[in-house]
């Protein structure tokens, strides 16, 4: 039983680094593709993030099977195929997002590993034992998450165009509304990381707490906003307002990469329960021979999720940046900062009310909704099309390969 345990730590740094150079690099893959960091950067600063969330907000308990996907009374009652089938769902998940990863394509890790378990859940539990209307759900959110995030990103952008892009003198217009900007941006990073970020330490901030402090870091913001718009003002002049615009693009440099900051934070205390979760059923059934609904996460694997995202990101992190940053569509800081302020949003509205919803659909979804604003013309159509069939294939593609895994590592360890 302890090669399982062993075989499980290893799978589930697999899975992190897969994660890393998966999921994280769409966090950043808008400040890169805008210019407002480079790949180093964005690596250094995710890296940095995601690693923080997932050590010291990734949770001390977690469920065994993500999502409540499947029986807990069946999962309870068979812990030694539970083992095998957690197991198999690190090493499908890890490899289907590894693949995707060399072709450049964003999916949703939290289907990966969800589409896992239903896989060994049908032929390890049975049929019965899958929650089949969690499934559609998910299936739900393939239209909800991207449709949500891509139309605020749509009404975002256009409202920065028309209040300050498209005016003879940009910059005096941003100086006018930029620490509104400011202020909404850390008033939303505020939500994102008390709704998302920090839920794992169990706060327990209610509506109004969480609002008022929200509200407060808002409000610190908009003095931030205030010495930056300062400071963009001066020697603003340029031939036919080149200058200006220069400098206003400067701005939204500075305000969409303290949102793509609050994004990876939220993403490394959130979502590094997608490797260490199955990690932390393993270790339960090995140490106690159960298979409770959860499992307690001891700091190893907190350090295993952090380790695996940050090394997967810094190795095969630029090939989704490059996709979510350049191939859509053409983006510049206050076209990624649009995208980014969307995708944010999303996340504080789903999370509040329990929408089911993926990331990275939602930053795909928000840097389309960017693109759009500019005309059908401006979007690369063919890789919007592998990106929409790469997400309907994920959740099927992660049950088949875990149904193969399962039988393997129930031959190995049986």
């Amino acid at each position: 039983m302890d090669y399982a345990l062993i075989i499980g730590a290893v799978l589930a740094l697999y899975m992190a680094w897969a994660i890393g150079a998966n999921d994280v690099a769409n966090a950043m893959g808008t400040s890169v593709g805008s210019g407002a960091l480079t790949i180093v950067g964005a690596v250094i600063v995710a890296g940095l993030l995601e690693f923080a969330g997932a050590f010291l907000a990734g949770g001390h308990v977690t469920d065994t099977v993500r999502k409540g996907m499947l029986d807990a009374v069946l999962v309870e009652q068979n812990p030694q195929l539970v083992l095998y089938g957690m197991l198999s769902a690190l090493a499908s998940a890890g490899t289907l997002l590894l693949v995707a990863t060399k072709f450049g394509i964003p999916v949703s890790t939290t289907h990966s590993i969800v589409g896992a378990i239903v896989g060994f859940g049908s032929v390890g539990l049975g049929v019965d034992a899958v929650a089949w209307s969690k499934i559609a759900q998910i299936v739900a959110s393939w239209l909800t998450s991207p449709l949500i995030g891509g139309v605020l990103a749509f009404l975002i952008f256009n409202l920065i165009r028309a209040l300050v892009l498209d005016r003879d003198k940009p910059i005096d217009e941003l100086q006018k509304i930029g620490p509104a900007f400011f202020f909404y941006v850390f008033f939303i990073i505020g939500l994102v990381t008390l709704f998302k970020g920090l839920k794992n330490l169990n706060l327990d901030l209610d509506l109004p707490q969480a609002f008022g402090a929200s509200l407060a870091l808002g409000a610190v913001g908009a003095v931030f906003g205030k010495i930056v718009m300062r400071r963009a003002a001066r020697g603003s002049d340029g031939p036919e307002g080149v200058g200006q615009v220069r400098r206003v693009e400067k701005v939204f440099v500075v305000l969409q990469i303290m949102t793509a900051c609050a994004v990876a934070f939220a993403h490394g205390s959130n979502d590094v329960a997608n490797s260490i979760g199955p990690l932390a059923a393993v270790h339960s059934i090995v140490t106690t021979g159960s298979a409770g609904s959860e499992a307690a996460v001891q700091p190893w694997m907190l350090a295993i999720g952090g380790l695996g995202i940050v090394v997967g990101l810094a190795t095969w992190g630029y090939r989704v940046m490059e996709t979510i940053g350049t191939k859509i569509t053409e983006l510049t800081p206050s076209r990624g900062f649009a995208a980014e302020l969307a995708a944010a949003t999303t996340i504080v509205i789903a999370s509040r009310f329990g929408i089911p919803v993926s990331t990275t659909h939602i930053l795909v979804g928000s840097v389309f909704g960017v693109g759009l604003a500019r005309g059908i013309g401006a979007l690369d159509l063919r890789v919007i099309g592998t990106i929409l069939v790469s997400w309907v294939a994920t959740l099927p593609i992660a049950a088949v390969l875990s149904i193969f895994f399962f039988y393997f590592f129930k031959g190995l360890l049986g």
